[in-house]
């Protein structure tokens, strides 16, 4: 079992010097990614995946250069080249390499395409089912977090603050109104009730959101509600819990260094855990 990276065509030792000085991502962070579990040795929701990160695309103007089927097998080719099973496939593509300047002329460009495998800790994952603590930060990013871009410093500022305080994410504001993590979606819980920010501009689309509020929370007969709600309605759920790629449905037990209901995980983010678990295991193309 090994990291595996893919660049432009051919395999390179992970960490290689390969990219450009001149790389938009890298001066302007100018491109999107996109991240997708495998799980038993194969891509979980691939097409999911792909329609977002080519959605990414057209909204950042950048060109697709590869078929949806070559797509698929190079996901397929790195998986059984590394031997990785349980882990995680990274996608970035960059607008291309020009001398900086802010303007682009796409026709003088081509995109800068990497891909790499990595194993995740099954231990570490499934000990995010006990709960985790989170904190509330202003939503200080721009207007369209819904593309996958590069662009992450909130983020990541944000995700900082909440580890350093010993939580696992920070939840955003904007405006009052609860948004989602700095890593995930959230959700709550409020008599037996799911709520969640709609899929507007403001929050990423995540795929394990879709997971949640289409397949998983349907087939428990458990409603969902995409519908704005304040931070006095987040403190005072019943339950909380994220949603992300490599977690899966992860139940928040405290807030802010307040218990969430009774300080455990509710009995509907276990309910819906085991639900999306189920979904894992038995593949979804």
């Amino acid at each position: 079992m090994k990291e595996l990276t893919y660049f432009n065509g051919e395999f390179v030792e992970p960490g290689a010097k390969c990219v450009s000085l001149d790389d938009r991502g890298y001066t302007f962070g100018d491109g999107v990614y996109e991240v997708t579990r495998v799980h038993e040795g194969r891509c979980f929701a691939f097409s999911y995946h792909q329609d977002r990160l080519y959605r990414s695309m057209r909204e950042m103007d950048i060109p697709v250069r590869m078929p949806p089927d070559d797509f698929q097998e190079l996901h397929e080719i790195i998986i059984e080249q590394s031997g990785i099973t349980e882990g995680y496939i990274y996608v970035q593509i960059t607008r291309g390499v020009s001398p900086r300047h802010h303007a682009y002329d796409r026709s003088k460009l081509e995109p800068q395409f990497l891909m790499s495998i990595h194993p995740v800790d099954m231990d570490e994952v499934n000990r995010l089912a006990d709960g985790v603590k989170a904190i509330t930060l202003p939503d200080e990013r721009w207007a369209r977090v819904d593309i996958k871009t590069l662009n992450l410093v909130p983020n990541v500022l944000a995700q900082t603050k909440a580890e350093k305080k010993g939580a696992y994410a920070a939840i955003y504001l904007r405006d009052g109104i609860c948004t989602e993590g700095s890593t995930s979606n959230v959700f709550v819980v409020k008599d037996g009730i799911i709520y969640t920010h709609p899929a507007d501009h403001f929050i990423l689309k995540g795929i394990t959101r879709q997971m949640v509020v289409t397949k998983v929370a349907p087939s428990l007969g458990i409603t969902v509600l995409e519908k704005e709600f304040d931070k006095e309605f987040l403190a005072n759920a019943d339950e909380i819990f994220f949603s992300d790629t490599i977690g899966g449905v992860i139940p928040v037990t405290t807030l802010d260094r307040q218990p969430v209901g009774d300080g455990k995980p509710g009995k509907v983010s276990q309910r819906l855990a085991d639900g999306y678990n189920k979904v894992l295991d038995e593949g979804l193309a």
